[in-house]
């Protein structure tokens, strides 16, 4: 093979890199992404239904917190590690034990994925 071939087939395939995924089911992205296992939402199952309004409930609260200071930072991408107190406390309030969670080494760690973790009943984290 020679070099303008390699070369363009090497083009190739960084372009089919590239390209966005597609029909790559969300909970799959997630759990390679983090290593957890994604439980499906069940709108039929109590528990479910409760921590949904719960959440939803949460942001609320979060949102109208945020509203009231506000929330400046020179590069749009730093807002959400100031977010994430506000949407802890508002998860706490609303009794769902909301914590940063522990890296491989054991210590808690505030950035990368899950940010926070909460558990809505003993033992049954989220």
């Amino acid at each position: 093979m020679d070099n303008n071939e390699y070369t363009k087939k090497l083009e190739h395939v960084i372009k089919q890199m590239l390209q966005p995924l597609k029909d790559i089911p969300f909970n799959l992205v997630i759990e390679v992404m983090t290593g957890k296992k994604v439980q499906p939402f069940d709108f039929n199952n109590q528990e479910h239904t409760e921590v949904l309004n719960l959440l939803k409930k949460s942001a609320l609260k979060a949102g109208e917190e945020i509203n009231k200071s506000g929330i400046l930072r020179p590069r749009p991408n730093e807002v959400g590690n100031d977010i994430e107190l506000y949407v802890r406390d508002s998860l706490n309030l609303l009794g769902l034990k909301a914590d940063i969670p522990e890296g491989p080494s054991g210590n808690k760690k505030a950035t990368g994925y899950p940010d926070i973790l909460f558990w809505f009943k003993e033992n049954h984290i989220i």
